[in-house]
């Protein structure tokens, strides 16, 4: 078999970041054994780590180190010892903004998975949810009303005061984030539902036929359905498997992708992944690989986090970053194995017998 090296930066981060970030490490370099793989990783501050070592959030050095990379495994970053900075220069904006803008990350994939063992833990009846849950969001990342121009707040002549946000959207934007979730539509059940305001907004109107026109013209087998976002949002909690994946803009992404981790359970099993534009050394998306949860300070160095979102972040990268399918898919069977098997930290205990961070990692590396 051929011998592969891996090459990624290791951004950990804050609080409970470089605790959980060891031990999906661990991990990998269990799986990288045994398919006969190299890791070639640089570890780098990031965050309130970078502010606290450097000087800034993002550190120039650690920006270097990313871009010699084929891909970024990210941590958390913040935490209350930051907050009192200014919001420009808080660890969340002033890294993972940026990054996301130097790397043209536009495509965010948030798996939404509830193992049935754990239904316990959603706010939705288990009635709702027999089968657990497992669905997809796809949301473009770079563009809508968070990066659209004019974004100011001016005094106007009667000295009333006037902020205006700007909703932009090019059709070859649309087109780009289609491509993305096309593709994870063909992996999963062939079904695509696209979320829009087009009853209301202008930029929906053009994402409604960009997406209709597109997926007709390339991906004719792909069954496409189209929802205002009002209703995917009761929609998700009502019958949040009636999707496979959906696909929308940057705002109503992020708030869809929000709730569909509160539906989930716990944020300490969902990963995600950021794409970028611009290929790797391996003609594969560069990407940004993250649980969705944040830094926890309550639980930081308790040795109690759940390192689940940042071993199925691990997977991501090497199925979409670097094209390995199936160390990807036996990581994730080994999750599955450990936690449906009953080990499980504190969140996804239920208050029966729980195990700590680097105990969970042994049961996962035990199913490997």
């Amino acid at each position: 078999m051929a011998h592969t090296s891996l090459k990624f930066a290791v951004l950990a981060g804050d609080y409970i970041g470089p605790e959980v970030m060891t031990q999906a490490l661990r991990v990998l370099e269990h799986a990288a054994k045994q398919e006969n793989l190299t890791l070639d990783y640089k570890a780098a501050d990031v965050g309130g780590a970078g502010i606290d070592n450097h000087g800034k959030a993002l550190p120039d050095s650690t920006l270097k180190i990313c871009e010699q990379s084929d891909a970024i495994l990210f941590g958390s970053v913040g935490g209350p010892k930051w907050e009192k900075l200014p919001p420009k220069e808080q660890p969340e904006r002033a890294a993972l903004l940026p990054l996301r803008k130097h790397f043209t990350l536009f495509a965010n994939i948030r798996p939404g998975l509830l193992y049935p063992e754990l239904s316990g833990a959603s706010p939705l009846k288990s009635e709702r949810i027999p089968n657990g849950i497992d669905i997809v969001c796809i949301r473009e990342l770079t563009g809508g009303l968070y990066f659209g121009l004019p974004k100011e707040t001016t005094t106007l002549a009667n000295g009333d005061i006037q902020s205006v946000d700007t909703m932009v959207y090019r059709k070859s934007e649309i087109e780009r984030i289609l491509d993305t979730a096309i593709a994870a539509a063909k992996s999963r059940k062939n079904k695509l539902c696209s979320v829009d305001k087009a009853n209301v907004l202008e930029t929906s109107v053009l994402w409604r036929k960009t997406a209709t026109e597109y997926v007709a013209k390339h991906a004719p087998e792909i069954q496409l359905s189209h929802m205002y976002v009002d209703n995917a949002a009761m929609q998700l909690v009502r019958d949040p498997n009636q999707f496979d994946v959906f696909v929308t803009e940057n705002m109503f992404g992020d708030i869809l992708s929000d709730e569909m981790a509160v539906i989930c359970g716990s944020l300490g099993m969902l990963s995600s992944a950021s794409l970028g534009a611009s290929k790797n050394s391996r003609g594969l998306p560069f990407g940004l690989f993250e649980p969705a949860g944040g830094t926890a300070p309550d639980i930081a160095g308790k040795g109690i986090a759940n390192p689940c979102a940042q071993i199925l972040s691990v997977a991501l990268m090497l199925r979409y970053s670097f094209g390995l399918e199936k160390p990807a898919a036996r990581i994730e069977a080994a999750v599955k194995k450990a936690v449906t098997g009953g080990t499980r930290t504190g969140d996804i205990a239920f208050g029966g017998a729980s195990v700590g961070t680097q105990a969970m990692t042994d049961a996962i590396i035990a199913n490997l």
